[in-house]
């Protein structure tokens, strides 16, 4: 199966997911395998709740994918395992995603649904 090339919008989510550095350690420990929360947060040393807000980031870029499991013991965990995901960037790919913006220039202020009611 073939991954379709990313939007303008998708890079432009992606490439925000990316730009923080603990997601970066996530992603990499991540890429040896799926792991649960509990043991992420330890393993990167964070706490849960901080852990969570990045996994969530990762999540709604595509990246990562979670996937909530029964333990032996019936306590539910929730698992997280990177997608198939493949970014091959140049500057010509670049430029026909920025064809597919439909999001707002954040140079010139607020989308039509940002705007303050």
């Amino acid at each position: 199966m073939t991954v379709p090339e990313p939007t303008g919008d998708d890079l432009v989510e992606i490439f925000a997911a990316l730009a923080n550095p603990l997601r970066l350690r996530i992603m990499a420990v991540l890429v040896d395998g799926r792991d649960y929360v509990s043991h992420l947060a330890r393993e990167i040393g964070v706490s849960r709740p901080l852990l969570h807000m990045h996994l969530q980031r990762l999540e709604a870029a595509g990246l990562i994918a979670g996937t909530l499991e029964l333990s032996d013991d019936g306590k539910a965990m929730k698992y997280y395992e990177v997608t198939d995901f493949s970014l091959h960037l140049t500057a010509s790919a670049l430029a026909e995603a920025a064809k597919t913006l439909t999001r707002p220039d954040p140079g010139k202020g607020p989308g039509p649904k940002e705007h303050s009611r």
